[in-house]
């Protein structure tokens, strides 16, 4: 029977109030969904940079015939040059930290270059291509010691690490997880500000029932938890809403488009998702209950 009644006049408040309460879920859910979006943007960060650094190489290029810099005054880098950046690689110095190495002539690396981009074909001709050693490193971020080795060295056009090129991406996607944390935090304040709110008016309309409760003599807990309900339910509604745009958001938009136009790269996918909806149902109803029963313990208090 208490149960009933403390259902009864859940659905009684979720009435009477039907504007604030739809209020409450839209706020509830386009902040989750900022929640959810932050999450799994964070985790794509993780994934990529997991996957690049495994793959990350470090090219030391050869000089070409069109090189310019103050390494490259004889022109093209001859087989001496080579060999001697070989050796090295293969030195006591730096082979601690490679775990292997590869050398790419001009003319394979110029065929690489027309066979990827075959408009290139009429811009460049093999003698301006440089010839590249690929350095896998055990520690990638240990790069700065080959660029440091070979700096100033006769027949070395540059040093690059893949992975610096990327640095700017990872920003671009930290800057952005960041923006959704700081708008999904103020929408969640304002989720909580409006359940007290709701939870105020709603006790307020039922003032003389409460007042009833209490003359009959029911405990503080059975008046609070049918308005604690009340902001449960309808953050629980708007905790559903986001957990199923980010499945539907997860599924279209990574998995049906992004992950079929740029499979080269690794993408989160369902099962990432379906981790982050519990978190959202959780993170929703826990706001709203915590919320909604400070708001009535004060209400009944004055």
């Amino acid at each position: 029977m208490r149960l009933g009644l403390i259902l009864s006049e859940v659905f009684t408040g979720l009435r009477r109030n039907a504007s604030m309460v739809v209020s409450v879920i839209l706020v509830t859910f386009v902040s989750l969904t900022f929640v959810g979006a932050a999450i799994l943007m964070q985790a794509q960060i993780a994934t990529m940079r997991d996957y690049f650094q495994d793959r990350a190489q470090v090219d030391v290029y050869m000089c070409s015939a069109i090189s310019t810099t103050d390494t490259c005054t004889g022109g093209a880098a001859n087989d001496d040059q080579t060999a001697a950046v070989q050796a090295e690689l293969q030195g006591p110095t730096l082979s601690p930290l490679i775990q292997e190495f590869s050398y790419q002539s001009a003319g394979d690396a110029y065929q690489d270059l027309v066979d990827n981009f075959p408009e290139y074909s009429n811009l460049m001709t093999e003698e301006q291509t440089s010839a590249v050693f690929h350095i896998k490193l055990l520690d990638p971020t240990r790069s700065d010691v080959i660029a440091e080795g070979f700096q100033g060295i006769e027949g070395v056009e540059q040093v690059t690490d893949q992975l610096e090129n990327l640095d700017p991406l990872f920003s671009a996607l930290t800057i952005a997880t960041y923006i959704a944390i700081g708008v999904a935090a103020l929408m969640l304040i304002s989720a909580v500000l409006l359940i007290s709110t709701t939870i105020r008016l709603s006790a307020f309309a039922r003032r003389r029932e409460v007042g009833i409760m209490r003359l009959v003599g029911a405990s503080n807990r059975f008046i609070q938890t049918p308005f604690v309900l009340e902001g449960v339910v309808a953050a629980l509604i708007g905790s559903l809403l986001a957990g199923a745009t980010v499945l539907v958001g997860v599924k279209t938009g990574v998995e049906g488009y992004l992950t079929s136009r740029m499979g080269w790269t690794p993408w989160v996918g369902m099962s990432d998702a379906l981790l982050v909806v519990p978190v959202l149902i959780v993170l929703g109803v826990l706001l709203a209950a915590l919320s909604a029963g400070f708001a009535i313990r004060r209400w009944l208090r004055a």
